[in-house]
């Protein structure tokens, strides 16, 4: 293949990822996930500390990333999210959550649940939902069931019609509940959740095919939230939040609209520049940045779809810096191309030798920055990892569009127009030759 037609296939190959990239990212507000810095909601880094005497092990953290995950899944939160972030923390994303406190309670909660009789309980307390039980009031040989025996849990109405919890126990909850209910009928129960009372009943009958209910002064989000926790089951961790972050949908819109206006202005700036010095480059620079900016929000909106990517307020700043270095390409190409002109090589020549070794010096200075990126990237926790991961996909963008694009338009022109009108590229006349 000569080198022509490697030039018009590297074009073609442009224009269809051009083609493909705006088919996944239009419109920009229904194909890019928005982030909760910007949508609105919590979030939270929770870091985990072993309970006890035991040690914070892979599995530990492993399972309690699997329980987060139910509960979230549980509370109804549309593109939750939870993610390992080192070895000791979680990194929890509830978009439009506008009862914070009542999230990340749920999600704290260690989950251990006890069905206690309440003539075993040393305290002079009025038990009732909500009271705090003091550590050491009744002992393990006391609860009835325990959390651990719950099968499946779910929302539902209670005899008065009021939002309650259903559980139900496996086989070794479902006898021993059975034995306890047939052997205390006229008796309470207290039903505790981290020793908090979650509700004092009565037993009327013998309870024997394993299903019962909780119900007490639930709302409709309690018992929601109730039912998530002990249906993920009690955390084998105690976790703690490290980090909060809580954002109103009014400030994130605010943010996510001045982030935006900053990116324009930059661009408009970089554009104006590239114009004045370049002239016709300048033109070219404008459809560089154009096919870098098309290709990096193709790749955005693929990783949304996928359900790997979430547009937040650092994640914008990545983008305003990536302009710049997409800029710095193009100008490395030029500069390099007049360079190698005002040392008497051909237009031609200095096309082909000078684009290239432009791409070489683009390539080692990207190379460094994508490194430190990386290296961000896998060490960073919260909305540091958005900057970093945008910073990547905008380099590896700059880069393709700067050897596929930006190169091959250079090397074409150098072909027919620029040796026509080289005061147009900011060439003076006479120098070189066609």
């Amino acid at each position: 293949m000569d080198s022509k037609t490697r030039n018009v296939v590297a074009l073609v190959t442009v224009i269809a990822l051009v083609a493909v990239s705006w088919w996944l990212f239009w419109p920009l507000d229904k194909k890019i996930t928005q982030g909760l810095d910007i949508k609105g909601g919590v979030q939270v880094i929770l870091t985990a500390k072993a309970i006890g005497n035991t040690a914070l092990t892979e599995d530990s953290m492993t399972r309690t990333e699997a329980i987060l995950t139910e509960r979230v899944n549980g509370l109804g939160v549309s593109e939750a999210s939870v993610q390992r972030q080192g070895n000791d923390s979680l990194l929890v994303q509830l978009p439009g959550v506008k009862n914070s406190q009542d999230a990340l309670a749920a999600l704290g909660s260690t989950g251990r649940l006890d069905f206690v009789d309440q003539r075993s309980i040393a305290t002079s307390e009025t038990l009732a939902y909500g009271v705090k039980v003091p550590a050491g009031s009744y002992d393990a040989s006391s609860v009835v069931v325990s959390g651990a025996s719950v099968k499946t849990a779910g929302t539902s109405l209670d005899s008065q019609n009021l939002p309650a919890v259903s559980l139900e126990f496996d086989k070794a909850g479902t006898d021993a509940w059975g034995a306890y209910t047939t052997a205390n009928v006229g008796q309470y129960v207290v039903i505790m959740l981290d020793n908090v009372v979650q509700s004092v009943a009565q037993i009327r009958e013998p309870i024997t095919d394993g299903n019962t209910q909780i119900s007490g002064t639930f709302s409709a989000e309690e018992a929601k939230r109730l039912s998530a926790v002990l249906q993920a089951g009690a955390l084998p961790v105690e976790l703690t939040p490290s980090s909060t972050l809580i954002v109103g949908p009014t400030l994130g819109l605010e943010s996510l609209n001045r982030g935006l206006l900053a990116g324009l202005i930059g661009l408009g700036l970089v554009a104006l520049f590239m114009l004045v010095y370049y002239r016709g480059f300048g033109v070219l620079s404008w459809l560089s940045l154009a096919t870098y900016l098309s290709l990096l929000f193709g790749v955005v909106a693929a990783l949304s779809r996928l359900g790997m990517f979430a547009l937040t307020l650092p994640g914008i700043a990545g983008l305003v810096l990536t302009v710049g270095l997409a800029a710095d390409s193009s100008i490395l190409i030029f500069e390099r191309f007049k360079e190698e002109v005002s040392m008497g090589k051909t237009y031609r020549s200095a096309a082909k030798s000078g684009t290239k070794h432009a791409i070489g010096t683009s390539i080692d200075a990207d190379l460094v920055t994508f490194v430190s990126a990386l290296v961000l990237y896998m060490v960073a926790i919260g909305p540091v990892k958005g900057f970093a991961l945008t910073l990547m996909l905008g380099i590896t963008c700059d880069l393709t569009v700067a050897i596929l694009f930006t190169r091959t338009a250079v090397v074409l022109l150098a072909e027919n127009v620029i040796p026509k009108a080289p005061w147009l590229f900011g060439l003076k006349g006479g120098e070189g030759n066609a």
